[in-house]
């Protein structure tokens, strides 16, 4: 059983459950919501808010191009909606994150990108960046601030910074304010699935010299 202490915000669900949030963000938070019952049971009352506003709404006509043109869009979506059900299982990657990449954890191909962190860019539409990062068992990324928004959701292993420990179901929001050196658990590698609609600001040189070529 996954516990998970840190969740997503009033505004993120709102805005998922909108449909108003760019890809990438849209991913991690389908992920977090299929692995934690608190966010899902949020979920599901702003949908039926949503729903509720709409029944109470003047109906208006739509021609048939509008709905073909719609029900297009549904069909063509890249994942399905997130459920409680997550199977086939996997033990790293819940199901709108496999389902999204089309394979398991086994078939990440991940590339170094110093001090032993390794990472895979997912292919996202939109200015909001996508990755799977994997910190080696009681090692440190460097230290860095954003620039913009940063969400981390750890799917093995666990992190510790600033804000505390984030295990398997748990998300980080990172906003520009926040400074932070996250620091892997010992004993396991931390692979976490992270999103910034901004680069970040790394502190060391080095980091700085390298972020153009890693994209981050």
């Amino acid at each position: 059983m996954t516990t998970i202490t840190h969740h997503l915000t009033d505004d993120l669900i709102l805005s998922y459950s909108a449909g108003i949030l760019p890809e990438a963000v849209d991913l991690i938070v389908a992920t977090h919501i299929s692995l934690c019952d608190e966010c899902r049971a949020a979920l599901a009352a702003q949908d039926a808010v949503g729903g509720a506003v709409l029944e109470r709404g003047r109906a208006e006509g739509v021609s048939d191009a509008c709905l073909a043109g719609t029900l297009a869009k549904i069909r063509g979506k890249d994942w399905p909606e997130t459920t409680q059900h997550d199977t086939p299982r996997d033990p790293v990657l819940p199901a709108p994150l496999r389902d999204y990449m089309g394979g398991s954890a086994d078939a990440i191909r991940w590339r170094p990108v110093g001090m032993g962190v390794k990472q895979a860019v997912l292919r996202t539409k939109g200015t909001a960046k996508a990755r799977l990062l994997r910190i080696p068992a009681g090692a440190a990324m460097p230290d860095h601030s954003h620039r913009g928004m940063e969400l981390t959701m750890v799917l093995k292993g666990a992190y510790s910074d600033a804000d505390g420990r984030f295990a398997r179901g748990d998300i980080e929001i990172a906003h520009e304010e926040l400074h932070h050196t996250p620091v892997a658990d010992v004993g396991e590698d931390c692979i976490c699935l992270a999103v910034n609609d901004g680069p970040l600001r790394f502190k060391g040189i080095l980091p700085r010299l390298a972020q153009p070529f890693l994209g981050i």
